[in-house]
Formats: C-alpha cells, structure tokens, sequence
C-alpha cells in the first residue's frame, strides 16, 4: 500500500516561506514518486497564549494556500476551530483536519462531512484509539465517504505526552488511513513558559515506531528554521532533513 504523506509549516507565516515548502515537496515528489500534501494553518485558534501569532485568517489564508495549488499542483491540507470555516475551507483544500482537541464537536464533525472532502481527524489527546469510533460515524452519517485518522499521543500528567503506538492498529480496525502526526506528538503542551514546548529530536523515531505499528500515512510539520518559525518551533523537523526521512520510511 502506498503510504500517506503531510508536510508543511504549523501556520501560514508568509508567502515566501509557502513557496520555499512547497518547492521542496514537489522536488520530493518528483524524485520518490510520493504525493505529499501540503498543510498549513489559516489561523491557529489554540495557541497557548493570547499574544501568539495565530496567522493572517481564513479569507488571506485560503487565498494563499489555493496559490500554492495553482503553482505547484500539490494537494492540500487544513484545519478548521469552526463549523463555518467547513464550506470555504472545503472550496479550497482537498483534506480538512479536525484539531485533536475539537475532534468530539458534531457540529465540526458534520459541517466538514457535508463538504465532500476527506476529513481527517486527529485522536484527542485523552481518547483511546478504539474511542475514536464515535467521531468517524459522526462524520460517515452526515456524508463523509472517506475519513482518516490521525495518532499524537496522550496526555501523560501535566505538560508531557506519550504515544502508545497501540492505538494505530486499533484505528486501523475503524478506517483503512490512519496517519502518525510525528511532530505534535513531541510536544510539551503549554511547558514553555506561555508557549507549547518540544524536542524534535524524536520525530524520526515516532515515524519509525508508527510504520511498525502499521500507520498506513504519516504527518510531518516543517521549516527551513524551525527555531524561527512563529507556532510549534520546538517541534518541527528541519526542512532540509524531510527528504532524508521519507527515504527511509518508503524503502526500509
């Protein structure tokens, strides 16, 4: 089975920053025979803080990311906080993503459904994946005919996550996709002063494990300075080291 891949930067930061992503995923592409799908977010509604940067909004943003689709013909990935963002996300993108920590809202659940496009949902952070049952028949009742999900982690006490790699095989039994988030799943939620804490160091061993446990897809945030970047800096794997990765979780 040909795997699933997702990268692209936490947030849309600016249009220079799309294009350098993007253009490395169609050299990516190209070269490997994958189908990326390239993610960013419109607008972050979860941050930590209320000063963090959340993004330029869904009317700039969506307007960005279609520009990205022209360009480079990649297929598309966001997420949405709202039941109305569905409708125009879903003119947009080709995969709509529900945040980990939304994925119990019917009105989100449904409103993403009646769009047509793939939605993916991220497990809560205190579901199991065998819980995850509930969300897809959400999704498939209201005309969701293709539904993914996505593992990254569980909350371990206060401002830690671990995974348990077991509840891949346990969503699999629910949906034929399911994807590994390798990035969030290093997260140290909330755990650095105002902001969401990390260690990208793990991100390869989390994708490794994942491919083991049978994850059919596998999600990578990323940067060409991720130190830099304006969400989820602790977390996202280099730009430069995407390509090397892959390689390795498609030949090995």
């Amino acid at each position: 089975m040909k795997q699933t891949f997702i990268a692209g930067p936490c947030v849309i930061e600016s249009a220079d920053l799309l294009d350098t992503v993007a253009a490395k995923l169609v050299e990516i592409n190209k070269k490997h025979g994958t189908d990326i799908i390239f993610k960013a977010s419109f607008d972050k509604a979860n941050r930590t803080s209320i000063g963090s940067f959340r993004g330029p909004g869904i009317d700039r943003g969506l307007q960005m990311l279609s520009d990205v689709k022209q360009k480079y013909g990649l297929r598309l990935l966001t997420d949405i906080h709202e039941a109305w963002q569905a409708k125009p996300a879903g003119e947009v993108v080709d995969v709509i993503q529900i945040p980990a920590f939304l994925c119990r809202q019917t009105d989100l659940l449904v409103a993403a459904a009646k769009t047509g496009r793939t939605v993916n949902i991220k497990k809560a952070q205190f579901l199991s994946g065998r819980d995850m049952w509930y969300p897809v028949e959400k999704a498939r009742q209201s005309g969701a005919s293709d539904v993914w999900l996505t593992e990254r982690g569980n909350m371990m006490g206060y401002n830690n996550l671990v995974v348990d790699f077991r509840n891949i095989p346990d969503m699999l039994e629910i949906v034929p996709t399911v994807i590994m988030d390798c990035t969030h799943s290093v997260q140290r939620p909330g755990g650095d002063d105002g902001k969401t804490g990390g260690d990208r160091r793990f991100v390869p061993k989390m994708a490794l494990a994942a491919k083991a446990f049978g994850a059919t897809g596998f999600f990578f945030e990323v940067h060409p300075t991720p130190d830099q970047g304006l969400s989820d800096a602790a977390n996202m794997l280099e730009l430069d080291k995407l390509e090397g990765l892959i390689e390795k979780i498609v030949n090995d």
